[in-house]
C-alpha cells in the first residue's frame, strides 16, 4: 500500500518527485491540520507548520522531515514519545545566511572591513562560514560558542562580555533554546546590551526571539547601538513596526532562501522519506554549487542587495508571508 505524504506545497523542486510511488497531497501550511494529518505516514513541511500533539495525536505519521535547519517548530520529545522519526536539513543555507550577514555589512558598515571586528555569537554551520569569509575580506572576528568551548576547550572562543567590548558588528547564529544551560531565548537582552563599548550594529538572521524587540529599541534610542539588521522577527509574521522602522535592513526571514540553499533542503528531506519508506526515488535535478571558500566584496555585491528586499518589506509590511513566500531565490556567492 503506498504511504500518504503530506509536502507543504511551498517548497519548491520536490514537485512530481514521489507522486509516482506514493499517496501524494501538497498543502499549505494553513491546510496541514489535524484532520489532514489523520492518515498521513510522513509529513515535509517548513518552520511555518507547528509538528506538535495538537496536529498529531490522531495521526499515523512516521516521519517528519523539515527542509529547514531548524527544529523550533516541531515539539521533538512529543514526536520521540510517539516513535515520530524527525528529520532536518542541517548546513541546508548556510552559505545564504553568510552572503545575508556580509552584504549587511557592507551595506551599513561606513569604513575599511580591516578596521572591523566581528563578535559572531553561535559558531556552527552558519557561523563557521561568517567567520571564514569575513576573515578573508580582512576583518577581525571574535567567537563565542560556549557549548563547542566546554567540548574543544578554550582555545579559539571569547566569552559574551568580551564581544560585548571589543565587536564593532555583533550578529548571532544559534539555535533558539528556551531552557537548559545553554538557553539562547533574548540572549541579546538589555543587560548585554548595556555592556556594548563600541555601538555595534546588531544582526539577527537566526531566530526571532534570540533577540529581545524592546531591549534593541531601548538600545537604539538611548545610542548604545548603531543600528540594527533584522531578518528573523519575535511573534513573525506580525512583526515589531517600529523595530521595522528604525532598522538598517530588514527583511521577511529570506537570509537563507537561495536556490542552492533550497536545493539542499529539499534534496535533505526526500532522501529521509524516501529511505524511510523504501522509496525508488531521488532527487533528480540540479545539483547545488559548492560552498565556496572565500568570497570577494564584488561577488557579494553582485549576488545580493538586501537594500532592496528591505524597501519592499518596509512598504508593505502586511505582506510579510507573501513576500517571503514568493521570494525570488538568489543566487550564492
Amino acid at each position: 500500500m503506498e504511504p500518504v505524504i503530506i509536502i507543504e506545497k511551498q517548497i519548491p523542486f520536490i514537485k512530481g518527485v514521489f507522486d509516482n510511488v506514493a499517496d501524494v497531497r501538497y498543502l499549505s501550511p494553513d491546510e496541514i491540520t489535524p484532520e489532514a494529518m489523520r492518515d498521513a505516514d510522513a509529513l515535509i513541511t517548513r518552520t511555518r507548520t507547528r509538528c506538535n500533539e495538537q496536529l498529531l495525536k490522531d495521526s499515523k505519521c512516521q516521519i517528519i522531515a523539515t527542509a529547514t535547519i531548524g527544529t523550533d517548530h516541531i515539539d521533538i520529545p512529543y514526536c520521540t514519545s510517539r516513535g515520530i522519526k524527525v528529520v532536518n536539513a542541517p548546513g541546508c543555507n548556510a552559505p545564504a545566511v553568510a552572503q545575508y550577514v556580509m552584504a549587511s555589512i557592507l551595506s551599513t558598515v561606513n569604513r575599511p572591513l580591516d578596521e572591523i571586528t566581528l563578535g559572531i555569537v553561535g559558531v556552527g554551520h552558519v557561523g563557521s562560514i561568517v567567520d571564514r569569509w569575513a576573515r578573508g575580506l580582512g576583518m577581525k572576528t571574535l567567537l563565542c560558542d560556549p557549548p563547542r568551548q566546554a567540548a574543544e576547550g578554550d582555545a579559539g572562543f571569547v566569552s559574551l562580555d568580551h564581544i560585548a567590548r571589543e565587536a564593532d558588528v555583533i550578529t548571532v547564529h544559534t539555535p533558539h533554546n528556551t531552557s537548559g544551560e545553554y538557553a539562547t531565548h533574548h540572549l541579546i537582552t538589555t543587560e548585554f546590551l548595556d555592556k556594548v563599548e563600541r555601538k555595534p550594529l546588531i544582526i539577527n538572521s537566526a531566530r526571532g526571539p534570540i533577540t529581545d524587540t524592546q531591549s534593541l529599541l531601548k538600545a537604539l534610542e538611548n545610542g548604545n547601538i548603531s543600528g540594527v539588521v533584522i531578518d528573523c522577527w519575535e511573534n513573525e509574521p506580525a512583526i515589531s513596526l517600529p523595530l521595522l522602522e528604525k532598522a538598517f535592513i530588514a527583511t521577511p526571514h529570506i537570509a537563507g532562501y537561495s536556490k542552492d540553499g533550497k536545493i539542499r533542503a529539499t534534496m535533505a528531506a526526500i532522501d529521509a522519506v524516501s529511505t524511510h519508506f523504501g522509496l525508488p526515488v531521488k532527487y533528480t535535478g540540479a545539483l547545488p554549487h559548492p560552498v565556496a571558500e572565500t568570497v570577494t566584496w564584488e561577488a557579494i555585491k553582485s549576488t545580493y542587495d538586501p537594500m532592496a528586499d528591505t524597501i519592499a518589506l518596509k512598504s508593505a509590511p502586511q505582506d510579510f508571508e507573501y513576500q517571503r513566500n514568493n521570494y525570488r531565490l538568489r543566487q550564492e556567492p
